[in-house]
């Protein structure tokens, strides 16, 4: 029997971005860095101003120039590393406080605020966006919503609640700081040794580019780039013919922006179905929703919104588009394709298998978080139809304690079969990483044991998530618990709990008993 895999000690890690699975990773390494010195060395590289991944939104203006626009079609995961745009940023400081990376300045009492150019990047998400699941649900284990947040939280909440989660390991995080190369340079015993080199994107110091090697790396730089958008029959002729009209989810911003429009929304996804919401209220009626099937996220049929098939065919005469079920609709104004992203990681070379395919996936993993080949190389935060944050925390507990030694990987045999049978379960493609409930609840617990193996788990790290009765039990209706706080309509802003719209895990729980008893 071929005996598990103990990594050599790993003295220096590289966090490759500081949104919730980078800071999720970076707060279970840095228990050990504390309690024990396990790892004498933690970065976290960022190319944005502040933590939060693409939860630190900025709205786009005139003065960041033109909005950058869509490749039609867009089917290659080949994509470039962002480029940065800057705005003002208000910065707050004052005394034994760093605010956005700022130093600490005067030592007057008051705080005291200054705005500074900074860098910026185009983000997925869009002005009125708030969360598709209760933060009841969504939160770190360790780190309470405020009470003021509501149920589903606006992207504004949640920067803010990153922010907080961020501040025991801020002062680690290289902000304004981009990776733009990650490659094997070497290796120590079987384990390969990382060459991670950056570049600086502060004004002033742009430029700049530096090298550092590093025992092992966290990709931790999310999967929201590089849009998806398909090759259909006439579409990169009609693009041609009518530019501008056909853009992607990435590139939305407000309802506004289609004032009087005759639009099509491509997609029925989480976004696509908020994004349809919000532009049925300007649109000229009704919005066309184009999908492959129901969603399990739908609201329900409206007036004011038309379901159709997927796009098979774009036609240049009269801006029209031909549906699967053979109706034509003419005189489009605009097509959104909320179609979803590639798996892309533009400044990660060499790694041989190679981790990136046809982008719809990524591939040679085991348990879609550490590279088989590699394992001092982890990814987390690549599963989909997840709850994020939690399933962030518990990779994060096993990534600490796997390279800290207190944990051992199987086989390398072993993890290949992993894989291979996922391929079996899910046919692959861009399924391989959908973990939808209850995979999801059942990988986070999955991991939870894992890490909870080592020995001392109790006493040494820090704990992970585990989901219990009343998780799952908010887990599986949750799409029902939007739709009832969707129905509030402006009132929604005031909800808090889940109580307040009529779902309460404690009378659902005795009411189970008293059906248990009844059937005896």
């Amino acid at each position: 029997m071929t005996p598990p895999i103990r990594l050599p000690n790993v003295e220096k890690v590289a966090i490759i971005g500081a949104g919730p699975a980078g800071l999720a990773a970076a707060n279970y390494l840095h228990r050990y860095l504390l309690a024990e010195k396990t790892f004498k060395r933690i970065d976290i590289f960022e190319q944005r101003a502040r933590p939060g991944g693409i939860w630190d939104y900025k709205p786009w203006t005139k003065e960041k120039g033109i909005l950058p626009v869509a490749k039609v079609p867009q089917t290659s995961p080949e994509g470039e590393v962002a480029r940065a745009v800057w705005g003002r940023q208000r910065q707050r400081q004052g005394v034994g406080m760093v605010v956005d990376g700022g130093e600490l300045d005067g030592e007057g009492e008051k705080e005291r605020e200054r705005e500074k150019e900074r860098a910026e990047f185009l983000s997925p998400l869009y002005d009125r966006l708030e969360t598709n699941i209760p933060r009841s649900l969504m939160g770190f284990s360790d780190l309470e919503w405020p009470a003021s947040a509501q149920l589903f939280p606006k992207h504004e909440e949640v920067e803010r609640y990153l922010e907080e989660y961020a501040e025991e390991v801020r002062h680690l995080i290289r902000f304004q700081t981009q990776v733009v190369d990650l490659r094997i340079a070497g290796r120590r015993g079987r384990q390969a040794q990382w060459r991670l080199k950056t570049r600086d994107i502060e004004r002033g110091n742009e430029g700049r580019e530096w090298e550092d090697m590093y025992d092992a790396v966290v990709v931790a730089s999310g999967h929201f780039d590089v849009p998806y958008i398909p090759d259909i029959e006439g579409i990169e002729e009609w693009s041609q013919l009518y530019p501008g009209i056909i853009s992607h989810s990435k590139f939305y911003s407000k309802p506004e922006q289609f004032e009087g429009q005759k639009v099509i929304v491509v997609g029925n996804g989480a976004s696509g179905l908020d994004i349809a919401n919000q532009i049925m209220t300007t649109c000229k009626k009704p919005l066309i929703q184009s999908q492959r099937g129901e969603s399990y996220m739908a609201a329900g049929p409206s007036v004011d919104k038309l379901e159709k098939p997927e796009i098979v065919e774009y036609m240049p005469d009269n801006r029209s588009v031909r549906f699967a079920d053979g109706s034509v609709e003419t005189d489009i104004d605009s097509v959104l394709f909320c179609t979803g992203y590639f798996y892309s990681f533009p400044f990660l070379r060499g790694v041989e298998p190679p981790l990136i395919g046809d982008g719809t996936h990524v591939q040679n993993l085991y348990q879609h978080l550490f590279c088989r080949a590699h394992p001092t190389l982890a990814l987390p935060a690549l599963p989909q139809r997840i709850i994020p944050f939690p399933v962030s925390e518990a990779q994060g507990a096993v990534i600490a304690r796997l390279w800290s030694g207190r944990l051992t990987l199987p086989s390398e045999a072993e993890m290949e079969a992993w894989e291979q049978n996922v391929y079996r379960e899910t046919g692959g493609g861009r399924d391989f990483h959908l973990l939808n409930f209850p995979k999801d609840a059942n990988y986070i617990n999955a991991l939870y044991e894992w890490s909870m193996s080592a020995p001392e788990a109790e006493s040494k790290g820090k704990k992970p998530p585990y989901w219990g009765e009343k998780q799952r039990w908010m887990r599986e209706r949750f799409p029902a618990i939007k739709k009832a706080f969707q129905e509030r309509g402006e009132g929604r802003h005031g909800v808090r709990t889940l109580e307040e719209l009529g779902f309460d895990y404690e009378e659902w729980r005795k009411e189970k008993v008293v059906e248990a008893k009844s059937l005896l």
